[in-house]
């Protein structure tokens, strides 16, 4: 693996997560290290066996990932425009197959306006609550962008939270925040 990056754990028990080089690129983030692979992909890992799948190697760096509600479709950010003049800034979604291990052609979901996607976090609407340069995008199951929440930092992660799971914890450069908002997270594993 080059370095995992983030993970997703479906109700199967399958765990997902994305390969791409952050955590090599510089001693920043990580340590240091010559690329073993030569590719940032995602993989599956299944519960019964653990045998490692990749299931998505056309990214070039897969970032955040997570499922529907109904675990039908699979979201994954690509940030590749950290390393390649005017790479990817985006989110794809792709069907998940039904063998539940393997999934279809991703395709493009949206394109982060500021700055770029990284993690984010589903309602149980469907809606997609993601991190970018801004603050919070918030997109519809049908990639409407149906709002926003302005924070002074770039964010990089989101979480449901609270008894309702009706709080939404935004993790910044420097700060963490925390809003109410009127619909709750989708339920674990995503």
């Amino acid at each position: 693996m080059n370095s995992p990056n983030d993970v997703v754990v479906k109700s199967d028990g399958s765990i997902w997560f994305t390969d791409p080089t952050y955590g090599i690129d510089s001693d920043y983030e990580g340590d240091a290290a010559a690329e073993e692979i030569g590719a940032s992909n995602v993989y599956c890992i299944d519960p019964a066996s653990y045998e490692v799948t990749a299931v998505a190697t056309d990214f070039v760096k897969p970032n955040g990932l997570a499922f529907s509600p109904d675990e039908k479709r699979l979201y994954i950010v690509d940030t590749g425009d950290t390393h390649v003049k005017n790479g990817p800034r985006h989110m794809r979604v792709a069907e998940v197959a039904a063998d539940g291990r393997s999934i279809g052609p991703a395709k493009l979901f949206a394109t982060c306006t500021a700055g770029l996607f990284d993690g984010f976090r589903l309602d149980v609407k469907g809606n997609i609550w993601t991190s970018a340069a801004d603050g919070v995008h918030v997109y519809a199951p049908d990639a409407t962008l149906i709002g926003k929440i302005k924070v002074p930092e770039v964010v990089a992660n989101v979480c449901f939270g609270g008894p309702k799971r009706n709080r939404l914890y935004i993790c910044a450069t420097t700060s963490l925040y925390a809003v109410y908002v009127n619909v709750r997270g989708a339920s674990w594993p995503n």
